[in-house]
């Protein structure tokens, strides 16, 4: 055990063996890819709801068998299904996510669709969050039957300022992402949103507050404190006071003894910079974590830097940077990976695993040394989870 570990009393992940199960959210359906115990091969084992658009497919890593998925149906709109069976049938929520009437001095908004999906601390079983686009957080206590808005966040007074309101927007819509629960106290909880920032609550949601010092942000702003783009927030497992995070303006990592964020990847490659969507540390080292840079210029959508597709490892806090491209294409990956769609298994060594722009999932069975395409043809891919990566 670390000094980190026994400071935090935490309950780290043991090194697993046997086959791994990646979940995969498109925007044609939710797929199951089944490997081998030696993860050498990999079979498309199962296909859901084919034809609508799943945003995330997570699984309860309190309650085996059981999976939650975010969806925008034709017919039904914005929901989440819930499967008890390790997907041998689903049910919709009753209640899906939905705001309440904002007050008269807040913009009303809309559920468009639920982007994000976390399962609450180990000790609330059935509990789940959820993030939308339009920026809200809902929170159900019934294992995801029913949803209610969390309106310490949905109704505080700043909130149209936090999230721009009806005037803000990214390419494919503003969303609260990122919602990381502290595995100390149930309810310290961290979200992050696109745009605005990263906030944090320490009493279950009633009051929050930014999160955002020592952030970039290389435009006017009205205030540092929000306005800000972060991509993807994860915690450090074993040291829940470290943050890291891929931000629009690059990579950073925050230790909160220290209070601000620092700008980390400013070691990356110049040539290749340090703008992407996805960022996953590693579970049993909190000095390590990974990358999938993309090209941070005016194209839209974002392709592989130069169209050649490489992950990026910091092994020292992100003091330096190393590419790891062996098996991956180096020309013609005009595709991106994005936020949530880097994951990892519990494996030693580390299995990593990504999904791409042009329905590709890759994996690497040796934390990113080497990379195989493990599934083809799949549409645009929206997520990549990992079923029940604790030890």
């Amino acid at each position: 055990m670390t000094p980190a570990e026994a400071k935090h009393k935490l309950r780290v992940p043991r090194p697993r063996k046997g086959g791994v199960q990646v979940l995969v959210g498109t925007r044609k359906g939710a797929f199951r890819l089944q490997s081998d115990p030696e993860r050498k091969t990999w079979k498309v084992k199962d296909c859901w709801f084919l034809g609508h658009v799943v945003h995330h497919l997570v699984s309860d890593p309190r309650e085996k068998g059981t999976l939650l998925c975010a969806a925008r149906t034709g017919h039904l709109g914005p929901t989440i299904f819930r499967s008890t069976d390790k997907g041998k049938t689903w049910k919709e929520s009753t209640k899906p996510p939905a705001f309440d009437e904002a007050p008269s001095s807040l913009h009303q908004r809309t559920v468009n669709h639920t982007f994000w999906l976390t399962p609450a601390h180990d000790n609330e079983p059935g509990v789940w969050y959820a993030g939308s686009s339009p920026q809200g957080l809902f929170k159900s206590r019934d294992g995801g039957k029913t949803w209610k808005p969390v309106n310490g966040f949905n109704h505080h007074p700043d909130v149209d300022k936090w999230t721009g309101g009806d005037k803000d927007g990214t390419p494919d819509g503003p969303k609260l992402h990122s919602i990381v629960i502290d595995p100390r106290d149930p309810k310290h909880l961290y979200i992050g949103m696109s745009s605005g920032g990263v906030f944090e609550s320490t009493n279950g949601g009633r009051s929050w507050d930014p999160l955002n010092q020592g952030m970039l942000a290389p435009y006017p702003l009205p205030n540092p404190d929000y306005g800000h783009d972060p991509h993807c927030v994860v915690m450090s497992p074993t040291n829940p006071d470290r943050l890291w995070q891929q931000n629009h303006c690059g990579i950073f990592r925050l230790d909160r003894e220290d209070g601000e964020w620092q700008h980390v990847g400013e070691s990356m490659p110049k040539g290749i910079g340090d703008i992407g969507f996805p960022i996953t540390v590693h579970p049993r080292d909190p000095h390590t974590a990974w990358v999938f840079p993309m090209d941070g210029t005016s194209v839209w959508p974002r392709t592989s830097p130069d169209s050649s597709a490489a992950v990026y490892r910091t092994k020292d806090d992100g003091k330096s940077w190393q590419r790891q491209d062996k098996g991956l294409p180096d020309e013609h990956a005009y595709w991106t990976v994005k936020r949530q769609c880097m994951a990892q298994d519990a494996h030693d060594p580390l299995g990593i695993y990504l999904g791409t722009t042009n329905g590709e999932v890759w994996g690497s069975p040796n934390e990113g040394r080497s990379w195989k395409c493990i599934a083809r043809h799949l549409p645009h891919v929206y997520s990549v989870e990992v079923n029940d990566v604790r030890g």
